[in-house]
């Protein structure tokens, strides 16, 4: 009987191995954005944050967003984490989701983290959809067709496994590449005062705009099909991790200007 009970909880935790894997930037490129990000804040962002997340990292709160999918009574902020856009198109030519995007979702949590009759409880929901969404915006399939789900329809292999180009770009590529988020954010590339200044200019749909430039190269760096593999990570991971620097640097513009 026991070794019967041991079979079926080996069974159990096969089953489950897949449902982890494929999660959710995934898990690791969120922490490093938020790992990123923790270091550029403010003193006076800083505490306010710790504060309100109850000593809590940006890092820990960064994968809120996609563990509350999980709710149904969450499922009104689904549509906060990705913008369909054509090819062609900026923000302001794309059709806007009558439901909320990206920019939309982000413009909301600032407004709420922004509002002295905000319960704490309020804020600190709406701090951690932030950091999650700053993130998302970084990930170029989060800019991406409406026909094929922003990448999760075009369908590829990731060393021989079937997967799929926003997935790729999700996680594949950087749990692939066997570093833990504390790894990643430590070895990001050094920039000067001036360097991190420039890439704090601008707007949210400034930020969109220059994102979806990538998502066109993306949608090109691969075909239906294709079986990627090393020389694919060797040729896109820099271009991922500069994008996860580049949202840690951005959202701690959006909390330093915030608190």
């Amino acid at each position: 009987m026991r070794v019967n009970r041991l079979l079926v909880l080996g069974l159990v935790v096969l089953l489950a191995l897949p449902l982890t894997s494929y999660k959710r930037w995934g898990q690791t490129g969120h922490r490093v954005v938020g790992e990123i990000a923790q270091k550029h804040l403010t003193k006076k962002a800083s505490k306010a944050i710790d504060k309100l997340l109850n000593g809590k990292s940006l890092a820990f709160v960064s994968t809120y967003a996609d563990e509350i999918k999980s709710d149904k009574k969450y499922n009104k902020y689904y549509t906060w984490h990705y913008i369909n856009m054509d090819m062609d198109q900026d923000y302001a030519a794309a059709e806007k989701n009558p439901e909320g995007d990206l920019v939309s979702g982000i413009a909301k949590c600032k407004q709420v983290i922004s509002d002295e009759n905000a319960s704490k409880e309020d804020k600190a929901f709406h701090l951690k959809m932030l950091v999650h969404l700053v993130g998302d915006l970084h990930q170029p399939m989060h800019i991406g067709l409406k026909e094929d789900k922003g990448g999760n329809d075009f369908k590829v292999k990731w060393f021989y496994k079937d997967s799929n180009l926003h997935r790729v770009w999700d996680s594949d590529m950087i749990d692939g590449y066997s570093m833990s988020y504390i790894e990643l954010a430590k070895n990001a590339d050094r920039l000067s005062k001036n360097q991190v200044a420039a890439l704090q200019q601008g707007t949210v749909v400034d930020w969109v705009n220059e994102v979806h430039e990538l998502t066109k190269e993306v949608y090109g760096s691969a075909e239906q099909g294709e079986n990627l593999r090393y020389r694919y990570s060797y040729e896109y991971l820099e271009t991922a991790r500069t994008q996860m620097q580049k949202g840690g640097i951005r959202l701690a513009k959006v909390l330093n200007d915030l608190f």
